[in-house]
């Protein structure tokens, strides 16, 4: 779900994944029509980051 709406509504992934700095950066980079398309990809490579961490996170706690 969320990768549909990295696609759609790019600067909103931000603000889910915890990082609302970015998100407002992503915002004023998504109102220009050419910055739309950066913004998708930025939003989709953060949000494959932010699973990567969750599962780095759930295999130590698996550890321990």
């Amino acid at each position: 779900m969320r990768l549909l709406l990295a696609l759609l509504l790019p600067f909103s992934v931000f603000f889910t994944i915890g990082r609302p700095f970015s998100g407002l950066l992503c915002l004023v980079l998504q109102i220009t029509l050419i910055g739309w398309i950066p913004a998708a990809i930025w939003a989709v490579y953060a949000l494959s980051q932010y699973n990567t961490d969750k599962k780095i996170e759930r295999m130590n706690q698996q550890r321990r």
